[in-house]
Parts: C-alpha cells; structure tokens; sequence
C-alpha cells in the first residue's frame, strides 16, 4: 500500500506516554509546530510510574500544568514514605524513610514540591495541555519506516484502525518509544548497563478491607517481605483499588499464563496477612527492571528520550522524571536551531549533558534498590551496597560539567555528594522568591522560552548589553534588573541578596539558559559587557 497523505512538520515525536506527551507539551509552549504519533488507542490504564521528583514539577510549573497535576494527583496526596514489613498484621515493620521532606527544607530551594500521581492521572493531564499549546496528537497511529538525510527525517505512519498509510517528512525526530525502542533498534544503537534487574507482574486489583488493615499508614510503597509471598503493595486511592507487584522469574521457565486469578489472589492474601480478604483481580501488565544506557543519544537528526536512551531501577522513581527532563532540555535547544538563534552544533550538546546524568541516575537506583532490599532485586556481587545520599541531590541537584555552558568546572561531579546550588555554571539555577507589582514569582518562573540575564541595581550597562546582544542573535534574550531602586524589575522577597544567593557580586551577572541551568557567570565587574555578552553567546549558540 502506498502512502496517500503526506505532512511536513519541524519536529515528529515517536511515542505518546509521559516523555513524548511532554515533549508535546514543552515544544508547544516555545510555539515549535510538532507532531506525535503512538500506537495505543489512549493513555496508559494502568497506575505505574506514580513519582514525580520536585524538578519534574518544576518544569510542570514552568509549563502552566503543575495546577492540574496536583489536582489529578489528589487523592494521594497525604501518601508519603516506604514501609518494609513481614506483613500488614504482624509487627516486623520498619519505615525506611517516613517523610520525602522531613523538616520541610525543600521550600527554601524551590518554588515545587514532589507530587505522587500515577501515570494513568497524569497523562490525560498532559494530553490536554499539550493539545492546548497546539500539540498534533495521534493515536492509534505507529511509525512504520523511517529514513533520514542532511535535510531531514522521511517518516510512514500507519493508522492502526484503517491500515492507512501516510507520509510525513520531520526536520528532526524525537524517539521516545520505550525501552524496546524499534527507532534506537533500527539505528543499530547499543546500550551498556548490567542489563536487566529483576522482573515483576504488577497486578491491580480491589480489596475495600485492606483499607481497614492498612489504617493511618499512608505510604507510597509497602515492601512486604513474607518468604512465600513478598512483593510490593501500592495504594490507588487508599480505600477499595490498589497495586501489587509481584515477582516474576522468566528465567526459570515461569510465564505470564502462570500468573492465574486465584494464584494471585492467595500472593496478595499471604503478602498482606489478611487470610480470608475479598479480593477481586481487575488487570495484570508484565514490568522490567533494568540498568542501561544507550551508547549514543542521537544519530544525525534523531534523537532518543526517556527509556528508549536509558533503563533504570524503579526505587527512587528517577526514570521517568530523567525521561521528562530529557526532553526538557531537547525541546529548548532544537528551539534554538528551528528558530535560527542556535547553530545545528547545540544539538550535540544534549547527549553531551544528558548521558552522564542517565549513567549516574541509574547507578545510583540501583544501589538504591539494593539499600531499600527491593522485592525481587538481588544486587549482583561485588555491587554497590550501604546507605546512599539523598535522592533529593540526584533528582535536582545533578550538573552538567560540560555542553552548553561557559566557565563550568570540568571536574564538577555530575551528581555531587551535597546540593550545590549556587549559580556555578552546569547547576540549577537558585530558586529565590520576588516580587513585581504585587505579584510574588520564583527566578525559576522567569526561565522558559529565552535566556536570561539576571544582574543588580547598578546593571544597566548589562541592560544595555543584552539589547546589543538581541540584535545580533534574534535571541528573545530577557534581562531583569533585581533590587528595591525605582529602575528595577524585580525586588527580592524579604531583603534576600539575589547577587550572594547566585554567588556574584551586585556588577555582576549571572546568564540562565530556558532550561533554567545557569550558562555563564560574571563574579565582577566587566569592562566590556556587551563584547563578553556577545562572546559568551557565540559560544553557547554554537555561532561562528
């Protein structure tokens, strides 16, 4: 059959679940004209992938969904903490971490917070704020060949309902098409890793007596540790509906068939220690855990994204917020090119950034795994072991030593043993909290859709240097001056020193890529400041 429709668009998306829906999303609201196709009829029913890190949320926030999110996210929101217990009934029971922020700490370093929302709650979310940026949204729809020259990416889609084909032709191609990825397969792309982990059946399934058993304990996970019957509990909605991950050996012979009703049923009555509850089996889908890292993220105009570049353990929730952030940092820079202010070069750096946080993420689930004695995990010998660093450090407080960014120190771990957020270029840019006009924003909420130069009072000769700097790069480029004198933009909330708290002086200035990473970092007074300016984006723009 022969294609009958064809399309052009800047940028094709391969894959509909949380990394490809928000790399919809976040090309949508830079006004990048894009297309996305996956195979399923509609959104995932199954509630996986529920953790969302804080700076998943902060891009969410920067992204106009965070509201909706949490509304979606709700009915857990009181959920916090992992128990590992014998049983729901005995008292072997142990709290391997009660609070994801004890002490609350987390505001003084962001404007978000974690949110628990399941992905079968967040993806409609997604759906709906993509198309509403201008996102093209097709489902039922799969890429069936693909091939790609200087110009550009020639791809035919199948409509899975009529067998009808189509041809669209992509100035790029994102491929956010899972961990058996057919786009990376096709490349011929490898991955490294130890491979797969450990293999579970997540079984859903109603139970209103468990909520009685269960009690006050709002957890995110219960890790049950009976010898005949461990696996992991999750609550739905912490009343009737809930999750049960149960081991599954492959290996050994055992298949999914294997996985009856009533052996389920007698896995979750053993697991809970509640012998005669009513449990009524709604939906098995089969999961993989493992660690790998593709050895290329991109090959000529296509890239990966989410678990078609990287694989990693569930404890920690990291792959899917890696995968959100991944194509976070994608969308800003084919922006730039699209556009015309970058050089097709600043693509490169995205593997350049990405990879070794992917790399030190999954390192660190692992060894999370095996610190939390994941159900169904057995750390090779010899492998990591002990107590590890906060997630909080890995989930917002990795870097980028190098790729799009001036004067970052190339020994700058990827993920630093303490958070260091202090405006070093390759970090997060700090979160402090201002006011204009009455109205209260976070740095954070000022960094989307172009770069910003942030400097004090006495910074209008940087005011000047980026309106020089916009003429010659077509860049958008926003320049806020931060302070209480009557030519500021922004005044800092409670007499906070924006030039100390981004590690400055108040002649200096500090430049935010859209991403919000901290691009470059004058300590001083410059003599020059547009001529630096203007340096320092040739540079990161990947213009000669």
């Amino acid at each position: 059959m022969n294609p009958t429709v064809e399309d052009r668009v800047p940028v094709l998306v391969v894959g509909g679940s949380l990394v490809g829906l928000s790399a919809s999303l976040f090309l949508g609201r830079l006004g990048i004209r894009h297309l996305l196709v996956e195979k399923h009829a509609d959104t995932s029913r199954h509630p996986r992938g529920r953790g969302n890190n804080v700076r998943t949320m902060e891009l969410f926030r920067v992204a106009g969904a965070e509201q909706g999110i949490r509304e979606a996210a709700s009915v857990l929101a009181d959920n916090h903490g992992i128990l590992q217990a014998r049983s729901l009934t005995g008292d072997d029971q142990e709290w391997l971490f009660k609070e994801i922020d004890p002490g609350g700490g987390l505001a003084r370093i962001s404007p978000s917070a974690w949110c628990l929302c399941s992905q079968n709650d967040l993806e409609p979310v997604l759906v709906r704020c993509a198309r509403e940026h201008g996102g093209d949204l097709r489902f039922s729809t799969e890429l069936s060949s693909f091939e790609q020259d200087a110009q550009g990416v020639r791809a035919t889609l199948r409509n899975r309902e009529t067998g009808e084909l189509s041809t669209v032709h992509a100035d790029y191609l994102i491929a956010a098409d899972g961990p058996r990825s057919p786009v990376r397969e096709r490349l011929g792309i490898g991955q490294t890793g130890p491979g797969d982990l450990f293999h579970n059946v997540s079984i859903t399934f109603r139970a209103p007596q468990l909520a009685e058993v269960v009690g006050d304990r709002r957890f995110i996970a219960c890790y049950l540790t009976h010898p005949e019957a461990d696996g992991a509990l999750l609550p739905v909605d912490n009343k009737a509906d809930w999750v049960f991950h149960a081991p599954w050996h492959p290996d050994a012979g055992e298949t999914l068939e294997d996985f009856t009703d009533e052996r389920c049923i007698d896995h979750i009555r053993r697991a809970t220690g509640v012998p005669d509850m009513a449990v009524e089996i709604t939906g098995k889908a089969p999961w993989h855990a493992a660690e790998r890292v593709a050895e290329r993220y991109a090959d000529g105009r296509i890239f990966l994204a989410g678990d078609s570049a990287h694989e990693m353990s569930p404890t920690g929730a990291f792959g899917s917020n890696t995968g959100i952030q991944d194509a976070h940092n994608l969308a800003w820079k084919l922006a730039a090119v699209l556009n015309g202010a970058a050089g097709p070069e600043l693509l490169a750096t995205y593997e350049a950034e990405r990879q070794p946080v992917a790399r030190e993420t999954s390192a660190r689930a692992s060894a999370r795994s095996a610190e939390h004695s994941h159900p169904g995990y057995a750390p090779a010998p010899g492998a990591a072991g002990g107590r590890q660093r906060g997630v909080l450090t890995v989930a917002l407080g990795y870097c980028y030593p190098q790729g799009a960014v001036v004067g970052a120190d190339p020994a700058l771990p990827v993920v630093p043993d303490q958070m260091r957020l202090t405006g070093e270029p390759g970090t997060r840019a700090p979160h402090m909290w201002l006011r204009a006009g009455g109205e209260r924003r976070s740095t954070l909420d000022l960094y989307e859709k172009s770069f910003v130069l942030l400097t004090g009072s006495d910074g209008e000769m940087w005011r000047t240097a980026a309106k020089g700097a916009n003429e010659e790069f077509s860049l958008g480029l926003d320049c806020y001056l931060i302070g209480t004198g009557p030519n500021d933009d922004l005044a800092p909330e409670d007499g906070a020193d924006w030039a100390e708290k981004h590690g400055t002086t108040p002649e200096g200035a500090v430049l935010v890529r859209p991403d919000g990473f901290v691009a470059w970092r004058a300590e001083g007074r410059v003599a020059d400041p547009e001529a630096a300016l203007r340096e320092v984006l040739a540079a990161l723009l990947c213009r000669s």
